[in-house]
């Protein structure tokens, strides 16, 4: 993965972390009182807070496209980085589905889990139907469900295959699908891979790298959605989502494969 050129200074850097750091941990002392308003004002608290968290890490946020109806929506995006997550959130607030393992991770698990996300346990492949079923009735209740169908995260240079697991819950549910396009820039500039959250990577030192960059946006693009009833079956439905989400308009470069977490999130 390429280097970060331009950094902010060292001081810049640090209050970024603090501000990151306060920010999340407020949001999860606040989380028993949010869960007991109405579910309309508290989306927008959380998407508010949602960006707020990306300001903090001195990431500018832009955002095309229509807003997601309501009602039960699989919102599916290709993945780069842990940003994906308030990103997403700030387009509509969602559970999402996350390998087991972000259980243990600090700060990030608590808040995973206080969110309620879906966990599954990747390497217990008897355990995917169960899960599609959770999905599923997720999307049957009304709720959004967010899913990362690459299975891992990708440098932002080139980009996975979607699975097509998760899309069988939303034939099931006769559900929305929601395509996302995530891209990171440098302002005015050609792709970043400083947010990228791959190989050996610690979250720490993915978070380092993100409030040390310089002019970094987040350009978030929600594609055309794809109503229920308007793929056959779960294969065409998931090359649909595919299309709009990760190959229109992208950069795709077979040879930065060897950019990918094996370690990230389930392989649906």
């Amino acid at each position: 993965m390429e280097s970060v050129r331009a950094v902010a200074a060292g001081p810049r850097a640090v209050l970024r972390l603090v501000s990151l750091v306060v920010v999340v941990a407020i949001g999860i002392a606040l989380i028993p009182a949010v869960a007991r308003i109405p579910a309309a004002l508290r989306d927008r608290l959380i998407r508010r807070w949602c960006r707020t968290i990306v300001r903090a890490a001195g990431v500018r946020l832009r955002t095309t496209g229509a807003a997601p109806p309501t009602g039960g929506l699989l919102l599916v995006a290709n993945h780069i980085s842990w940003l994906d997550i308030p990103l997403l959130a700030a387009v509509r607030p969602a559970r999402m589905l996350a390998k087991a393992e972000i259980r243990q991770w600090p700060v990030a698990g608590a808040l995973t889990a206080s969110s309620g996300a879906l966990f599954i346990e990747r390497d217990r492949l008897r355990a995917l139907p169960e899960t599609v079923g959770r999905i599923a009735r997720s999307l049957r209740a009304g709720g959004a469900v967010v899913v990362f169908p690459e299975g891992s995260t990708w440098c932002g240079r080139a980009q996975g295959r979607f699975r097509r697991a998760a899309f069988q819950a939303a034939l099931d549910a006769d559900a929305a699908v929601q395509p996302v396009r995530l891209r990171y820039r440098q302002d005015g500039g050609a792709t970043s891979t400083a947010p990228a959250f791959v190989g050996s990577d610690s979250l720490l030192t993915s978070v380092w790298r993100v409030v040390s960059a310089r002019d970094l946006v987040a350009e978030v693009r929600v594609g055309a959605l794809l109503p229920p009833g308007s793929a056959p079956d779960r294969r065409t439905l998931a090359r649909a989502a595919e299309t709009v989400a990760v190959h229109s308009g992208c950069e795709v470069h077979p040879s930065a494969r060897t950019h990918v977490n094996r370690e990230a999130h389930a392989h649906l």
